[in-house]
């Protein structure tokens, strides 16, 4: 008769009594040789991929930079046409107010001199009023015009946009200054690795 210990060693013996080894305490000769990385590769991989990380950063601002600093260039140009047509609207409202006065003092006259020309002064009178409407329509939509111009606020939007550029100028100070401190810092531990 076996023992249940007996019948136990039996079963699992291959050869000549060597046991099988158990799955669960299996490992490859790849897992016993693996290299375990030390203290200072940690950190090198560390600061290599936060390096990696600050200098996208780093590049992102540069182009929002050159973003904004074209943004900042065609607001002026804006600004500069806006200028230059509010000039040109009041030029022409200055204008269209000496026509009105000439316009308006040759009716006078006209009226003055009414005798033996009754009908061709009619319908001088009839044309002067409608060239008048005219001119006040006109006369209204370069108020307008110029109403809209004076009121446009493109000096706030540039400050607002130099203002950004000036945040972004410090960030990269900043992430440059961090930068900096980490690269000291492998430096410091190389030495002491040594």
């Amino acid at each position: 008769t076996t023992t249940p210990e007996y019948h136990r060693w039996w079963s699992k013996r291959i050869n000549d009594n060597i046991l099988e080894p158990r799955e669960e305490c299996v490992r490859s000769i790849e897992e016993h040789l693996q290299v375990v990385p030390s203290e200072l590769d940690i950190i090198k991989q560390d600061f290599e991929k936060k390096s990696s990380e600050l200098g996208k950063k780093i590049e992102q601002l540069e182009e929002e930079k050159m973003r904004l600093g074209l943004d900042v260039d065609i607001h002026k140009m804006e600004a500069e046409k806006l200028r230059k047509g509010k000039n040109n609207v009041e030029e022409d409202l200055d204008s269209l107010k000496m026509d009105y006065k000439k316009l308006r003092l040759s009716i006078r006259t006209a009226c003055l001199d009414a005798q033996g020309r009754e009908s061709a002064l009619e319908k001088s009178l009839l044309k002067c009023r409608n060239e008048e409407a005219i001119l006040k329509a006109r006369v209204k939509e370069i108020e307008r015009s110029l109403h809209l111009c004076r009121s446009r606020n493109s000096m706030n939007e540039l400050r607002a946009s130099l203002s950004k550029i000036e945040e972004l100028k410090e960030k990269i100070g900043e992430l440059e200054d961090a930068l900096q401190n980490s690269e000291l810092r492998v430096e410091l531990l190389e030495r002491r690795n040594e």
